[in-house]
């Protein structure tokens, strides 16, 4: 068995097909369990610094569990109640949408992309993008109705905050004790620190769009804000994303080029600012993920978890990355996500 490589191959296809299969499966469960960690990560050093102020353990995370509650909750239904207006807004729009594609229609002759732009407007559906995006808000209100869940997970993970260190020394021997704590000290330095700087810029970038977008007056500003944060944690695409769908609300609502052109120029100017120069310096070199390991990440836990997922996606795949470039039989698949 030791030497047959076809055996070894098939077993770990199987093995891989098992885990899809319980992960599917294990959703409801599952997910709460993986958002709940990286929360944990999140909000492990607030608890660290109230401890430093001399703060009781039990009441710091009491403290910061119930202020994050809290905030996750009054944000949460801030969010669904914008969108649900939001969608009910759009009809409103279409009149907007058709007056540009006359508009364009009657531009001068020999200008065939012109013309294709008109027709393609003219097929768009505001009522299935409505549709779409309250269908899409659908695991949102899901994910607070499980906020109770996703705490509960928090509570006992705080709650056992730097005991895992004293059940590795307590299960090995000292010699691989001591290098698995140190590997695992490592893992956990750098998923932290990576989790902790994601949140805190898309967080920043967030409040920046939301400040822009309320400055010019653009409707449901508050929406385009928290896409800003979420899409933060999808390098590359996301902050695309993000810039494409403000623009094109900005366009649509105020029939002008000049109020979008500013805020592309604005709130661009501020993604590439916090994605070229203050994130790499934050984060330091080997944290980054290749453009096609992002992609094929987003659809393949956006299959497997939904929308959900896919916000989770990156993260998860960096915590994987971070623990492979610190085992060394293991260094080289970290490479290759580089």
């Amino acid at each position: 068995m030791e030497d047959d490589r076809f055996l070894k191959i098939s077993l770990a296809i199987i093995v891989l097909f098992v885990a899809g299969l319980v992960l599917k499966i294990a959703r409801p469960v599952l997910f709460p369990f993986a958002l709940a960690v990286f929360v944990s990560y999140v909000l492990d050093p607030v608890v660290g610094v109230l401890m430093k102020l001399k703060i009781p353990k039990t009441a710091a995370v009491t403290l910061v569990l119930l202020t994050s509650f809290i905030l996750f909750y009054l944000l949460g239904l801030a969010v669904y109640s914008s969108g649900k207006a939001f969608a009910g807004e759009l009809p409103k729009y279409a009149d907007r949408i058709k007056t540009l594609a006359q508009s364009l229609q009657g531009g001068p002759d020999g200008v065939p992309l012109r013309l294709r732009v008109s027709s393609y407007l003219e097929k768009i559906e505001i009522s299935g993008i409505a549709s779409f995006i309250l269908a899409t808000l659908g695991p949102v209100v899901r994910l607070l109705s499980r906020l109770f869940v996703l705490f509960l997970f928090v509570v006992f993970i705080m709650a056992g905050r730097g005991r895992a260190m004293g059940k590795v020394r307590s299960a090995l021997k000292p010699e691989p004790a001591s290098r698995v704590a140190a590997v695992l000290v490592t893992i956990n330095s750098q998923v932290r620190k990576y989790l902790v700087i994601k949140t805190m810029l898309g967080l920043a970038n967030g409040a920046a769009v939301w400040l822009v977008l309320t400055l010019f007056g653009v409707d449901f500003a508050l929406i385009f804000g928290f896409l800003a944060f979420l899409l933060n944690y999808i390098p590359n695409f996301g902050s695309i994303i993000a810039g494409v769908l403000r623009v094109a609300f900005a366009f649509f609502q105020f029939g002008t080029i000049w109020v979008p052109l500013w805020i592309l120029i604005i709130t661009g100017g501020a993604d590439m600012i916090v994605g070229n120069f203050l994130e790499p310096r934050m984060m330091g070199k080997g944290l980054g993920l290749s453009p096609l390991v992002v992609l094929f990440s987003l659809l393949f836990w956006g299959w497997l978890w939904g929308v959900p997922g896919m916000i989770i996606a990156v993260p998860l795949v960096a915590t994987i990355k971070i623990a492979c470039q610190n085992v060394p039989s293991l260094r080289p698949i970290a490479i290759l996500m580089s």
